[in-house]
């Protein structure tokens, strides 16, 4: 007896074809009746059916991902630090104005600390703590050492080379090397007040950002304060608060949130005013450089750095295509993660270019080929000279970092 005799109402399953597949579809393949009754029959299964399907992976999932890191933010620092070494070796005035790179970075360090407070601030200060002062501890190593070698004798002051609250002290013979250090004497003393700074804001955003523009005007038209150590910090902190709050605006929306009129309007106000302030006072500092002036940088670095993080904000700017370019990204990476030791560096690279560019007079063909008596000339060695500082001391940012110590990034 067949199965259709068996069953003569329900059709037999294995007509259905095989493993679920319909049998019009696969290849109208179908299993013979059993021939003989009460013969039980089990099929065996085709060893070419076709594999499950498989969903494809779908469109937005092949796009390329974003990078970690935003290069925008990257892209800023990398051009402050290039800014930086070219201010040193040329000395333009206007180069601040083209590009105020302490405000930038100023800027750019206050969002990274607003995103890190996200955890314990104690954890936060202590790991910013740790990544700032063994670099700097491993490069004033050798400045205090060459300087103590030509009759440098240090006092307690010393201790601000073990913790940069002041400016550490030294001689004039060392003095183009150290007298970079305000900058992280600045930058630590920001770190450190932070957490206070954070919470204070957070309570009214928009009035402790307008009001973080007071201090500089008071110190500049009321009361210059101490002439010591604290003063000169005092100043720093005042020039630049306004970029760092402006950071804290930048990670809490704040910025993004703002009328885009009131944010060009307020930005080109505060610029007018420190480039007028500037110009109308060269008599008073000599020239018009903002880093001789500081309610001028004060103002034109916060209506700079306000404009290009509100553009961030608003144009939701991230320079992922920088990827795109495998050289150049690479370029920045290095730049950011090998940002201290370029800082700190520099300025000797730079004072190195000079007996060695001398040496290369006594060489014929150099004297006659290269233009050695060209700063341009001398910036290029700079950068090379740059580029094995970086080679030779970057890996200490690695450690500093708890990361394993790689030559480049």
């Amino acid at each position: 007896m067949t199965w259709d005799q068996q069953n003569p109402y329900q059709q037999n399953p294995y007509q259905q074809g095989y493993n679920g597949y319909d049998s019009g579809s696969y290849g109208q393949q179908q299993y013979a009746q059993q021939p003989y009754a009460g013969y039980s029959y089990t099929p065996v299964p085709d060893q070419t059916a076709p594999l499950p399907l498989v969903e494809p992976e779908p469109e937005a999932d092949r796009r390329p991902k974003p990078p970690a890191r935003d290069r925008y933010f990257d892209t800023l620092r990398a051009v402050a630090l290039i800014r930086v070494v070219t201010y040193h070796t040329f000395g333009w005035a206007w180069c601040g104005m083209v590009f105020p790179s302490m405000g930038i970075m100023f800027g750019l360090a206050g969002t990274l600390m607003a995103k890190s407070l996200e955890r314990p601030a104690p954890k936060v200060v202590k790991s910013r703590l740790r990544r700032l002062l063994p670099p700097f501890w491993f490069w004033g190593f050798f400045v205090v050492l060459a300087m103590l070698i030509h009759d440098w004798m240090p006092g307690w002051q010393i201790v601000y080379w073990i913790v940069p609250l002041g400016d550490p002290p030294g001689n004039a013979w060392g003095e183009q090397a150290w007298e970079i250090l305000w900058y992280l004497r600045t930058y630590l003393w920001f770190v450190l007040l932070s957490p206070a700074l954070l919470c204070i804001f957070r309570k009214a955003p928009i009035p402790v950002l307008l009001l973080s523009l007071a201090p500089i005007l008071v110190l500049n038209f009321v009361w210059s304060g101490p002439d010591n150590r604290f003063g000169s910090a005092l100043w720093d902190l005042s020039t630049y608060l306004f970029c760092w709050i402006l950071g804290f605006a930048h990670r809490d929306g704040v910025l993004r949130r703002m009328k885009p009129g009131l944010v060009i309007v307020g930005s080109f106000a505060a610029v007018g005013y420190g480039g007028w302030y500037a110009f109308s006072h060269q008599a008073d500092f000599g020239t018009y450089d903002l880093d001789e002036n500081p309610l001028a940088q004060a103002f034109w670095s916060a209506g700079f750095v306000m404009l290009l993080m509100w553009a961030k904000a608003y144009f939701k700017i991230d320079f992922a295509w920088l990827t795109r370019y495998r050289k150049l990204d690479r370029t920045v990476t290095i730049f950011n993660a090998r940002a201290v030791t370029i800082y700190l560096w520099h300025e000797i690279a730079l004072v190195l270019a000079v007996p060695l560019i001398d040496q290369m007079w006594n060489v014929p063909a150099f004297e006659k080929w290269l233009p050695l008596d060209s700063q341009w000339f001398m910036f290029g060695v700079g950068w090379i000279l740059i580029a094995v500082f970086v080679v030779a001391c970057g890996w200490v940012e690695d450690v500093a970092a708890k990361k394993k110590p790689k030559l480049l990034p």
